[in-house]
């Protein structure tokens, strides 16, 4: 009998198995739902910043509109729509649509496209808005 163990396959570890992109995006949501609550951080000291005077005020958006500000804001900004897309999904799949493998994985790249397209036109129009 120990023998007969000892000639099954182990299984896959972490460093040879390659999760699916649908286990990926999976891990991505919850990773993005922990950073937008960071990122609520920021605009609560935003909010505080604001409250209490220009000069607090005008040091918080000196950050936020340096190099550093920008990126983090990026960021923040592709969690919020990868999140968002990803939830949409979920709902999806909570009325129990979307279960087939061919769905499942082009809606795991329809994710990464929108979330991507969402963030660049959201930068894109805030520019123009800006005039920058």
């Amino acid at each position: 009998m120990a023998a007969e163990r000892d000639e099954r396959p182990l299984s896959p570890h972490l460093q040879i198995y390659r999760l699916p992109l649908n286990a990926l995006l999976s891990i991505t949501h919850r990773i993005t739902g922990l950073v937008l609550v960071l990122g609520s951080v920021w605009v609560v000291a935003l909010l505080v910043a604001a409250a209490g005077g220009q000069q607090a005020y005008q040091a918080l958006h000196g950050a936020m509109t340096s190099w550093l500000g920008q990126g983090i804001l990026f960021a923040l900004t592709l969690a919020l729509y990868t999140h968002l897309c990803t939830g949409i999904r979920h709902l999806f799949w909570d009325a129990g649509l979307g279960f087939e493998l061919a769905t499942t994985r082009r809606t795991s790249r329809g994710v990464i496209v929108g979330a991507l397209a969402l963030t660049v036109l959201t930068w894109v129009l805030a520019s123009a808005a800006n005039g920058s």
